[in-house]
């Protein structure tokens, strides 16, 4: 649906620039004014109805490009998008106008709404009557929006969004290392023992400070042990005791029983 809108507004803009009429004779909107478009694209947006906003947005890029509501609809358009649950048609609007308006005020917003569109990515409408664990999910999306919202937080650190992406920072960060220790519980249990280390060992070295660290150590001292490694063992085991000394993983990897 996304790209028979975006191929639309292609053949529209060709109709504004060539002077041609393709409209259909009884399109409504044929007469309407750039104001008169935006106007009618806000209120559709404003009502929640992010198709009709669409639709409105891309008519006035298209008829009047060089005009000022253009420049709006072209941030407004991402906003609607995102609504609509396209984030890549969202991000794509969003990348767009910070291209072509680099130093306008609103770009801080548009990496923003970048961020929020990789943020909330793979939440469907299941997702919203059973949560899942957003650590389970594939750590792409949050990688890319841990980017969106570092990259607007170094350009404008005191921008009105910089606060909330600096939190949405930390979760993700917290949620991106506690995929890599899931990964490596997996890779635990098959019994691949050196992928199980070297995951633990990337959380370690990727994602201090984070909750996910005394399970990473865990894990190495257990896959360790397991490999006949037990300096490397004995070192993951006396970090966890000296910085998690009531964590209960200090007794599983004492307890452990290595398989030969």
């Amino acid at each position: 649906m996304g790209l028979i809108r975006h191929v639309t507004a292609v053949l529209l803009l060709a109709v504004a620039v060539s002077g041609c009429g393709l409209l259909p004779a009884n399109d409504p909107t044929a007469d309407w004014s750039a104001q008169k478009l935006y106007t009618e694209a806000k209120a559709a947006l404003n009502s929640g109805d992010y198709e009709t906003a669409i639709q409105y947005y891309e008519y006035l890029e298209a008829r009047y490009p060089f005009g000022r509501y253009a420049q709006q609809a072209q941030l407004e358009i991402a906003y609607a998008y995102y609504k609509y649950e396209e984030p890549d048609a969202a991000i794509a609007a969003a990348d767009r106008f910070i291209q072509l308006y680099p130093r306008h005020p609103n770009v801080p917003y548009a990496y923003y709404l970048k961020g929020i569109a990789n943020y909330n990515r793979g939440k469907g409408k299941v997702e919203r009557y059973v949560p899942q664990d957003p650590s389970e999910r594939d750590p792409g999306s949050a990688l890319h929006a841990f980017q969106d919202f570092s990259e607007l937080v170094k350009r404008y650190p005191d921008s009105k969004y910089a606060k909330d992406a600096r939190q949405r920072m930390v979760f993700l960060r917290n949620n991106l290392a506690q995929y890599e220790v899931h990964v490596a519980k997996y890779y635990f249990r098959r019994g691949a023992y050196v992928a199980a280390a070297n995951r633990g060992k990337h959380v370690i070295e990727n994602y201090q400070r984070t909750p996910a660290v005394p399970e990473a150590l865990v894990i190495m001292a257990k896959a360790y042990k397991q490999l006949g490694l037990e300096d490397l063992s004995n070192d993951a085991l006396r970090v966890l005791k000296a910085n998690y000394p009531n964590n209960p993983g200090i007794a599983e990897v004492e307890n452990l029983v290595v398989k030969r």
